[in-house]
């Protein structure tokens, strides 16, 4: 059952939630990864070899055709996901059915269905095309019902961030864990001493895996808990494959990343889900793909670790340019290694070292479209921006599955194949689509990149700094509702009070941004000053738009050029659409932050929509303590017609009268 406003997670909760992200990430890289090769190289073995392959070749491109669907059905699994309402929650009856009907079928895929294929071909693709699919939608079901429930752990944002910190750890090791015990898996459990193994070996292999999802799965659902809390109020739309093209099409600059990000991911895909076969096949050291994947899952965990450092040094342009050149230097070095173990190692480091890095850059950009697409068209996409990244996973990995069975078949690389019987046509074919065709794909990435992108942190920086001068004017009428004349306005912090026109910036001292007043902190807590709606929530956590009961719209705006910190030092306790009350904590900042980057930590709080009240003066004394939740500002509002001055005369704000 749910819980009421519960803020601290145990340390109990936050390992099951990471071990769940370990499950998952587990069972993604069984799917993705192995599946194409146990079908490839195990499945199909009726001693027709032209048999064989065509059934290679149909049910690879099935899998293909399939994932291409499930990516029109996700947005549907989010919506229905949203709309559960159980005793257990959203997403916990997800993750635990999901997780276990998915783990169920895929322990099934990789069987040969009692032989059915042999018996009747057709029979065989219908069966094992609705097995597909259906395990697919169920484990679609359990990874965004898994994904989505972070939010509602925890209402605290430093709890998030711990809980997320635990689920990122927990998959990196989980995705490389698949890696690593792949072939010495396989090997060990096979009944014939082969160096790819048999199919005994490669199900004993996914029974580890699907049994260890299927556990972590019951592990969140029996050990974690939901909040429940009036932000979890179903308000969600369906975010559907149409509704992302229509965002991208508004959105140049979430098109253009959007569009990079694509032909990367399609490139990337191709060589990761052939580095297995390079070691089996073309080194015929399938063992040695162990030490790679252990190498691999390091250095994933130091590259994330490393992000913060260099984007401080490098534009987000030449970031991703050097890490993507970096990355075809060793797809150069992979191409040319043969069968020298170090050499191989070496080169699969160079192109697997920047992935962590160059994912955070290009979900940074997809981030920072919103804010983009908001100044430019007018409304804000977040849901569907956002949507962007996960599609374009899931095309990157639907077409590398498609691409993969085909150079299986090319290259000789099917049932009985070993690296001695791979021909000299067969190790060319294979390396010109391993290599050639991925570093293509790459080199338009970066040209794209290059060319189109340009929203760089300062760029962005610039844009939050016009939509908060900007925030709230556009508050229709409708929005005041309550009869009241006269509101008093309470200060959101503790500190000195300062008049708005001896404000050091232009914008807000001449009022353009709206009337009010700043304060000089004296701590670093910032609270609702009144009942009021959370409008808006910046990315930079420096800044929040309120709307009050009464229709008042209020920015509050934490020191000047905040926005260039990014977030660091502050964190934000409320999101957007929340409801808060009078002296709740919206934003907690530490001070010493702000002064060490040589800013003005000033707090700066504006009326933005005060061309609709009248009479917006001071009502306490600049240069004075003040504490928050203290009147410091009154305004006037007219009387709805079915009211009089004299019910309502010096209502405070989000007091109804």
């Amino acid at each position: 059952m749910g819980t009421e406003g519960k803020t601290k997670m145990t340390m109990r909760e936050r390992l099951a939630y990471s071990f769940g992200a370990f499950g998952n990430d587990s069972f993604y890289g069984l799917l993705c990864g192995y599946l194409i090769m146990f079908i490839t190289s195990h499945l199909f073995d009726t001693g027709n070899k032209a048999l064989d392959n065509k059934m290679i070749s149909i049910v690879t491109l099935i899998i293909m055709l399939l994932r291409f669907v499930e990516l029109f059905i996700d947005p549907f699994i989010g919506n229905a996901i949203d709309r559960t309402k159980t005793r257990w929650g959203h997403f916990r009856p997800w993750v635990v059915i999901g997780g276990t009907v998915s783990a169920i079928i895929l322990l099934l895929l990789f069987t040969n269905l009692g032989g059915l294929y042999k018996k009747n071909a057709i029979a065989y693709l219908v069966v094992f095309g609705i097995l597909y699919i259906t395990m697919d939608i169920f484990y679609s079901f359990k990874d965004v019902g898994f994904w989505s429930m972070l939010p509602s752990l925890t209402t605290d944002s430093r709890e998030r961030e711990k809980t997320a910190t635990f689920a990122r750890v927990g998959s990196t090791i989980g995705g490389g864990m698949v890696g690593i015990i792949v072939m010495p898996a396989v090997i060990y459990f096979s009944a014939t001493n082969t160096s790819t193994g048999d199919n005994r070996g490669w199900f004993m292999f996914a029974l580890i895996i699907c049994s260890l999802a299927m556990l972590s799965a019951w592990g969140v659902g029996i050990f974690t808990r939901e909040v429940n809390s009036d932000i979890r109020k179903n308000k969600k739309d369906t975010v559907g494959v149409v509704g992302i093209f229509k965002a991208l099409s508004g959105n140049d600059q979430l098109m253009w990343v959007a569009c990079a990000y694509l032909f990367y991911c399609v490139g990337i895909n191709i060589i990761n889900s052939l580095e297995v076969y390079y070691f089996t096949y073309i080194m015929g050291a399938p063992k040695a793909f162990s030490i790679f994947s252990t190498i691999n899952v390091f250095l994933g965990i130091i590259g994330t670790s490393l992000f913060p450092l260099f984007s401080k040094h490098l534009s987000r342009k030449a970031f991703f340019t050097s890490l993507v050149v970096f990355m075809l230097c060793g797809i150069a070095l992979f191409s040319v290694a043969g069968d020298n173990l170090a050499l191989v190692l070496i080169a699969a480091s160079m192109f697997g070292f920047p992935q962590p890095m160059v994912f955070l850059i290009v979900l940074m950009i997809i981030t920072d479209s919103v804010e983009y697409g908001q100044l430019k068209l007018g409304h804000r996409d977040e849901s569907l921006a956002l949507s962007v990244r996960p599609l374009i996973d899931k095309f990157g990995g639907a077409v590398a599955n498609g691409v993969v069975g085909q150079v299986a078949i090319i290259a000789g690389m099917t049932t009985g194949a070993t690296a001695s019987t791979i021909t000299a046509t067969g190790r060319m074919n294979f390396k010109l689509l391993m290599f050639a065709v991925p570093a293509v794909l790459l080199v338009i990435a970066i040209t794209v990149f290059a060319k189109k992108v340009i929203l760089s942190e300062e760029k962005h920086a610039e844009i939050v700094a016009e939509l908060e001068k900007t925030w709230g004017k556009k508050l229709n009428s409708g929005d005041l509702n309550t009869p009241t004349k006269t509101v008093n306005i309470p200060t959101p912090i503790s500190g000195e009070l300062i008049k708005l026109s001896d404000v050091n910036d232009q914008t807000f001292s001449s009022g353009a941004v709206g009337q009010g007043f700043a304060i000089k902190p004296s701590d670093g807590r910032v609270l609702a000053p009144f009942d009021a709606t959370v409008r808006q929530v910046f990315t930079t956590r420096h800044a929040v738009g309120l709307v009050s009961d009464n229709g008042v719209a209020m920015l509050i705006h934490i020191g000047l050029g905040t926005v260039k910190l990014k977030g660091t030092g502050f964190v934000s306790y409320v999101e957007e659409g929340q409801q808060v009350k009078k002296g709740q904590e919206l934003i907690e900042f530490w001070d010493p932050t702000i002064k060490k980057a040589g800013l003005d930590d000033t707090v700066i709080v504006t009326i933005t929509n005060s061309d609709k009240f009248d009479n917006i003066t001071l009502t306490s004394q600049a240069g004075r303590k003040v504490k928050a939740g203290e009147d410091v500002l009154s305004l006037q509002i007219e009387l709805n017609e079915d009211s009089s001055a004299d019910e309502i005369t010096n209502t405070p704000v989000g007091d109804p009268a």
